[in-house]
């Protein structure tokens, strides 16, 4: 997913991307802690599922979820904020899912091409929460950063997982970032009926030839 290049609200170390993890430098949540945010992205989710960006009310979010609606601001100060975690929670999920049955290309191409096409059919399958999810990343200012890089990071992770890389070359880094704004601006016109399916697919399969043009030659 493609993030705007705009300094974020406040400071974030550089991460380093390796495969299957999504890293940042907040202290970690206790059990507790993280039980409670994960009721908040489930919430979240199943009510975006329903009605999409519209339905998804902070309050009803932190009655859903059992928590405090000040806790709630705590943990997401905006409603954009928490769609955003969510977005990057379903990346995560998919992740999962895509590591217990890796895609069977036979190139690195083919491959990715593979794991982003299960990836946009799972968020087919849940139109209203998809759609929420990308509103949310288009109306992301810069207040966002943190949540958005974590979803770009997500999707590099999950496209070098597929390629096979754990130590990617800059000109293959620069793939997948293309790789990645394309993905994400096929969603988008999917979603607003402007692409077909077949066509989605045409211009993933397309722009993941990119992976072959960068690939090192053997020395």
């Amino acid at each position: 997913m493609p993030a705007q290049a705009k300094p974020p609200a406040r400071p974030v170390k550089p991460v380093k991307v390796e495969a299957g993890t999504v890293r940042t430098d907040s202290p970690p949540l206790t059990e507790r802690q993280e039980a409670r945010r994960r009721r908040i992205l489930h919430a979240s989710a199943q009510l975006a599922s329903r009605g999409g960006f519209d339905a998804v009310q902070m309050r009803e979010v932190a009655e859903s979820s059992q928590v405090a609606l000040g806790t709630l601001y705590r943990y997401f100060p905006s409603k954009v904020h928490l769609l955003v975690a969510t977005m990057q929670d379903q990346l995560e999920h998919m992740h999962g899912t895509l590591r217990k049955k890796p895609p069977q290309g036979e190139t690195a191409a083919e491959r990715v091409a593979e794991t982003l096409m299960r990836a946009f059919r799972a968020l087919q399958r849940e139109p209203h929460l998809a759609d929420a999810m990308v509103r949310a990343l288009t109306f992301a200012d810069r207040s966002v950063s943190p949540e958005v890089d974590q979803v770009s990071r997500q999707t590099t992770v999950i496209i070098l997982d597929a390629m096979g890389l754990a130590d990617p070359t800059p000109d293959q880094l620069s793939a997948v970032r293309v790789i990645e704004h394309t993905w994400h601006s096929a969603l988008i016109t999917w979603l607003s009926g402007r692409a077909s399916i077949a066509q989605v697919k045409i211009d993933i399969e397309t722009v993941c030839r990119l992976i072959d043009l960068t690939a090192p030659e053997d020395t």
